[in-house]
């Protein structure tokens, strides 16, 4: 375990020896790239950061596995990058016979793309008012946009061609879409499909009723009233509330939405984002993982490791991410502006797949 800092910085660390034992045990078994000085060694132990300025911090935990076909984050730190990648298989959909993958092609090398859920706090401290003024790197061109899954025979589809295959959300998109909710496709399924596809901006318009399809839809639902379900709690105070099922999340003030509803990444089947009531208790803006070398933009952190921060590639992959609730780097700087230190923050549901 590694934590960059420096003697004139204070910090504080809170956690039991029965977690600090099991965080240790992940994070000498975490797989991703190392350096020396960044594995696991005893508590109070420092190494350098590698960041620009503060040395950043950071907490054992286990090493992130990108998602099938997502794009590499850009350079953003002066580290050895990760060589090639072999292609990793697709994700099987929910009542589909053949994997999902990605339906446009994504160049370039492949890389550690997530950072791991955190089982400990990070070691908290005032970041420097030079730190604090510098503003995370952009995210490339194209990074934030909508690619469908699709079966792996449908990669190489014609341009403009329409899928003769059933979608794993097929019947509700066929509801959402106002057709007969058969959960089969059909010619006119897949036109309408098409239809919304080419509006929305997803790619390949091919009508299958992929994930990102039916997860766009579900944003453009909830836009007027995220909470219509009443499913977040309503106070008279703050409150970020994240809605697993519908991979959303918002922030309101009594019944007014102060900010998104945006869409968000939650935590995978193994590493869940933990439900119930927490509150944001560090924001850091450039927050860095001394252990796997990956940035974490407007890091908001709410619950041990688990934080609100930007990601450099889709939000919408079908691999959830190891706890965090990630977004785009827009959203995340706006949601940066929308919370303060100490708000309440509101998860449940189940992200499809936990």
């Amino acid at each position: 375990m590694s934590h960059g800092r420096t003697p004139s910085k204070r910090y504080k660390w809170g956690t039991c020896g029965l977690v600090l034992a099991a965080a240790l045990t992940l994070g000498a078994a975490a797989p991703g790239p190392t350096t020396p000085g960044t594995g696991p060694t005893a508590p109070g132990a420092t190494t350098p950061g590698p960041g620009p300025t503060t040395p950043r911090t950071t907490a054992p935990g286990t090493g992130d596995a990108p998602g099938p076909g997502d794009p590499p984050p850009p350079s953003l730190r002066p580290v050895t990058p990760a060589p090639p990648a072999p292609p990793a298989p697709g994700n099987a959909a929910p009542g589909a016979s053949e994997a999902l993958v990605p339906g446009v092609p994504v160049g370039g090398e492949a890389g550690p793309l997530d950072t791991p859920d955190q089982v400990l706090p990070p070691l908290v401290y005032q970041p420097g008012a030079d730190e604090d003024r510098a503003e995370p790197a952009e995210a490339p061109a194209g990074t934030y946009r909508l690619v469908e899954y699709v079966p792996l025979s449908e990669v190489a589809a014609k341009p403009g061609s329409c899928t003769a295959k059933t979608g794993p959300h097929q019947r509700q998109v066929e509801k959402w879409l106002g057709l007969r909710a058969d959960g089969r496709q059909s010619p006119a399924d897949c036109a309408a499909i098409r239809k919304f596809q080419q509006a929305q901006g997803i790619s390949p318009t091919i009508g299958f009723a992929g994930p990102v399809t039916w997860s766009r839809m579900q944003f453009l639902s909830a836009r007027k009233n995220p909470n219509a379900a009443h499913k977040c709690p309503v106070k008279k105070t703050r409150v970020a509330c994240v809605d697993l099922a519908r991979q959303l999340m918002w922030v309101q003030t009594g019944t007014k939405v102060t900010y998104g509803p945006v869409p968000i990444r939650s935590g995978r089947a193994s590493l869940p984002t933990r439900a119930g009531w927490h509150k944001v208790y560090w924001r850091h803006k450039n927050h860095w993982s001394t252990i796997y070398h990956q940035s974490m933009p407007y890091a908001q952190f709410f619950d041990g490791g688990q934080a609100f921060h930007a990601i450099y590639h889709s939000v919408y992959t079908t691999v959830g991410s190891q706890g965090c609730v990630n977004l785009t780097l827009a959203d995340a700087r706006s949601l940066w502006g929308a919370l303060r230190t100490g708000d309440a923050v509101y998860v449940w549901g189940h992200r499809e797949g936990t």
